[in-house]
């Protein structure tokens, strides 16, 4: 659906993106990570074809994105300050997106007012700004968008809000198989949303991983033995961390799940426990495996 390869893209002799490859198939969430100043915004506008990419391509099945309106039809781009025209209601914003996606869908407009709860009538810049996000959340879900690409998209949504917001990304992309870009440095935000997840930094992709295979290939493991470790005990398991706790070994393991209970049963331990992976802690050591500090890319 949507191809990167070896983009670059060069500010004032500033290189906000250094030869990013990436890849988001069709009907997927793909979550962007990074600090501030990783490149997310630069990286997510050349997918939306508002900046022009200085090497490489972007292609969404496979076309450039660059200068072709047909392909940048199917595209919602959200930006982390959304922009509505100076003086405009929600249905004067509502009329001019139908004017030029061909996939506006009146109907649903109406449905999802029920959701947002705004007056259509209402001049937006009335609204406050977790307000007007919503207004910019109700037009995109209308234009039904094959490709929707968010830059920070649920900052200054309350619990509420979000939770709706997420709900109706899972439906489209259930129902429509629509295909979904989001950025943030919030992993926590990210863990309950995305299919895959890259991270940004300093313009290069330093990791890219689907969710799943993340959380079946890394686990968190604490045992204990009755006459303490025995000395064979960590020869064959790919360890990532240890940490011993009093008697109590914690280690974080890479490796199929059963095939780790399989080798450490037969050492008969005391305590054999395995313990559930935040996405922000399995970052934690699969960064630290490749030599970077999350805090440092991350928050």
């Amino acid at each position: 659906m949507i191809h990167l390869t070896n983009v670059t893209k060069t500010f004032d002799r500033f290189q906000a993106i250094r030869g990013v490859s990436m890849t988001v198939q069709k009907g997927r969430i793909y979550g962007l990570l990074g600090s501030n100043g990783a490149g997310k915004t630069t990286l997510l506008k050349m997918m939306a074809g508002i900046i022009r990419p200085d090497h490489g391509t972007v292609l969404i099945d496979g076309e450039e994105v660059w200068e072709n309106p047909k392909i940048k039809r199917r595209i919602m781009f959200l930006p982390d300050h959304v922009y509505f025209f100076p003086q405009t209601t929600i249905e004067q914003m509502a009329a001019f997106y139908e004017s030029i996606y061909p996939s506006f869908h009146r109907e649903r407009f109406t449905r999802l007012q029920e959701i947002f709860l705004l007056d259509p009538r209402k001049k937006i810049h009335q609204f406050s700004k977790g307000m007007q996000r919503q207004a910019a959340f109700w037009l995109a879900f209308s234009t039904m968008p094959d490709v929707l690409v968010m830059d920070e998209p649920l900052d200054g949504l309350d619990a509420v809000v979000r939770q709706k917001v997420k709900n109706i990304i899972v439906q489209e992309v259930a129902e429509r198989e629509m295909t979904v870009v989001i950025s943030s440095h919030n992993l926590r935000e990210m863990e309950d949303l995305c299919d895959c997840i890259g991270i940004l930094h300093e313009g290069e992709m330093l990791f890219e991983k689907e969710l799943d295979a993340m959380k079946t290939d890394i686990h968190k493991i604490q045992v204990a033995f009755r006459n303490g470790i025995p000395k064979q005990f960590a020869e064959q398991l790919n360890i990532v961390y240890k940490e011993q706790r009093g008697s109590v070994l914690l280690l974080i393991v890479r490796g199929e799940k059963q095939e780790i209970v399989s080798y450490i049963k037969p050492f008969q331990p005391l305590i054999f426990d395995i313990l559930p992976l935040t996405l922000e802690e399995i970052f934690i050591y699969e960064m630290g495996d490749v030599g970077y500090a999350i805090e440092n890319i991350i928050v």
